[in-house]
C-alpha cells in the first residue's frame, strides 16, 4: 500500500519546546511521509509479532524506499539532510516500536556504517547502495558470549591470513538480523598483529551458523543470533580496507550511540504518548484520570525527562554536523537519555495502573523494549567510564 506524504508536518506533541522546528521543509516532509507509513504499515503489526517473537518483513521494502537505511552515506542518500534529522528519524521509529528501529540501526549504522567509515572505495560502491535499498540486509558481529563490555581487549574470535584469503574462528552473541540476514561485518583479533580488524562474511559461507536466540522478554521482534565460526574462509577483498584496529570499530559506534540515544527518546515518546492518551480516555471516581494529581505528576515527570533528552541528542547531532562530536559526547548521550527512558517507562506503566502490564495499550511493550537499550552499544556505566575518563583524565575502566 502507498501512503502519500501529508503536505504539513505536524510536531509532537511532546516535543514541547519544538526542536523540530529548526529542521528544513524537506526534511519535514520526509520525515511526515515515514510517520505516515509508520502509523498505517507498521504499528498494526508490532503488538502481534513482539508477542509471537517475529519479525514482519513485509515492511522492508517500505521502510527501505523511505530511505532510512542510506541517510548518512554519499553513496545512496536520497537528499541532503543533517544528522539532526537522521536523529529525528530513529525517533520516529522507536516511538512506533523499538525493535523497528533497531532493525535500521543495525542496517544502517552498524553493518552500513561500517562500510561506510571503513570500507575502500570500492568496497563502499559496492555493498552501500545494495544496504540502502534491502537488497542486502546487514548484521555486525562484535559482542561475543565472553566478551561485551570489554571488547576493544577481550575478543576471542580470531583471524588468521593465508595467503589471499582469511581464516576467521570465533564466535558472537546477541546479533540482530543475524538469523534472516545477508552479510555479518565479524570483528576479529589477527593473530599476527594482535589488532581487531574487520570482514564481510556472507552469511551463506561454509562454516557459518546463526542460531535464534529464545525467550527473550525484550525487543522480542528483533532476531538476535549466536553466531559460530569455524573456518569460515573470506577472500582478502572482503576485509574491510581501513579496518584495522579497535580505534576503527569505535569510529562506528561513536555515531551509532548517538542514534541510540535518539531512539532512547523516541521509546519515552512512544510510552508518553500512550498514557497521555489513555489517561484522558480512563474514567475513575467520575472523571478522566488525566485531572488528578498524581496522575498528572508523573506525565509532568515523564515530559521533563524527554525534554531534557531531547535537548541533549539535539545538540550531540548538531555537533557530529559540524565534525565536532567525540567518543565522550556519544558515550554521555547514550547514557544519560537511556536512564532518563527508563523512569519515563515506569511512570507511564504507573500511570496505566493494572493495564499497564498488557499490550493492547503499547506501555507494555516499550516498558520491556527499554530495558535492551538501556544496555545494548554500551552499557550506562561503561559510557559513564568514558564520559570520566575524558573529565578527570584518568582511565578508570579496570
Amino acid at each position: 500500500m502507498t501512503i502519500a506524504a501529508p503536505t504539513v508536518f505536524e510536531p509532537l506533541v511532546s516535543d514541547f519546546y519544538g526542536f523540530a522546528d529548526d529542521l528544513s521543509d524537506d526534511e519535514k516532509r520526509a520525515l511526515a511521509e515515514l510517520r505516515a507509513y509508520l502509523e498505517a504499515e507498521v504499528k498494526p503489526l508490532v503488538t502481534r509479532h513482539w508477542e509471537a517473537a517475529t519479525f514482519p518483513r513485509e515492511i522492508v521494502p517500505g521502510l527501505h524506499e523511505r530511505g532510512v537505511a542510506s541517510f548518512a552515506w554519499e553513496e545512496t542518500r536520497p537528499f541532503p539532510n543533517s544528522a539532526v534529522f537522521r536523529g529525528f528519524a530513529a525517533l520516529e521509529l522507536a516511538r512506533v516500536d523499538a525493535s523497528v528501529a533497531t532493525y535500521v540501526g543495525v542496517q544502517n549504522g552498524l553493518a552500513a556504517g561500517s562500510v561506510a567509515a571503513c570500507g575502500s572505495p570500492e568496497q563502499r560502491a559496492h555493498w552501500l547502495p545494495k544496504l540502502a535499498s534491502g537488497e542486502v540486509i546487514g548484521s555486525f558481529g562484535l559482542t561475543e558470549p565472553l566478551s561485551g563490555s570489554d571488547s576493544a581487549q577481550g575478543l576471542r574470535t580470531t583471524a588468521r591470513r593465508e595467503g589471499d584469503r582469511w581464516v576467521l574462528n570465533g564466535a558472537k552473541r546477541w546479533i540482530g538480523n543475524a538469523t534472516w540476514g545477508d552479510i555479518t561485518v565479524i570483528w576479529a583479533k589477527d593473530e599476527a598483529d594482535g589488532q581487531v580488524k574487520g570482514f564481510i562474511v556472507p552469511n551463506s559461507t561454509p562454516g557459518f551458523t546463526a542460531t535464534k536466540i529464545e525467550n527473550k522478554q525484550s525487543l522480542r521482534i528483533v532476531q538476535n543470533a549466536d553466531i559460530v565460526l569455524e573456518d569460515v574462509v573470506v577472500p582478502d577483498e572482503y576485509k574491510l580496507a581501513n579496518a584495522n584496529s579497535f580505534k576503527d570499530t569505535a569510529r562506528v559506534l561513536r555515531a551509532t550511540r548517538a542514534e541510540v540515544a535518539w531512539e532512547a527518546v523516541g521509546v519515552a515518546i512512544g510510552a508518553y504518548e500512550a498514557a497521555l492518551k489513555y489517561t484522558k480516555e480512563r474514567v475513575q471516581f467520575g472523571k478522566p484520570i488525566a485531572g488528578h494529581q498524581l496522575i498528572q505528576d508523573l506525565l509532568v515527570k515523564s515530559l521533563g525527562n524527554i525534554t531534557a533528552s531531547l535537548a541533549l541528542v539535539v545538540q550531540v547531532s548538531k555537533m557530529l554536523d559540524k565534525g565536532a562530536q567525540r567518543d565522550e559526547h556519544s558515550a554521555l548521550a547514550k547514557s544519560y537519555t537511556t536512564a532518563r527512558m527508563r523512569e519515563v517507562v515506569g511512570w507511564c506503566r504507573e500511570a496505566l495502573g493494572g493495564n499497564g502490564i498488557v499490550l493492547d495499550y503499547d506501555v507494555a511493550r516499550f516498558f520491556a523494549d527499554a530495558e535492551a537499550i538501556y544496555s545494548y552499544e554500551g552499557t550506562r556505566e561503561m559510557n559513564t567510564l568514558i564520559v570520566g575518563r575524558a573529565i578527570t583524565g584518568q582511565a578508570a575502566f579496570v
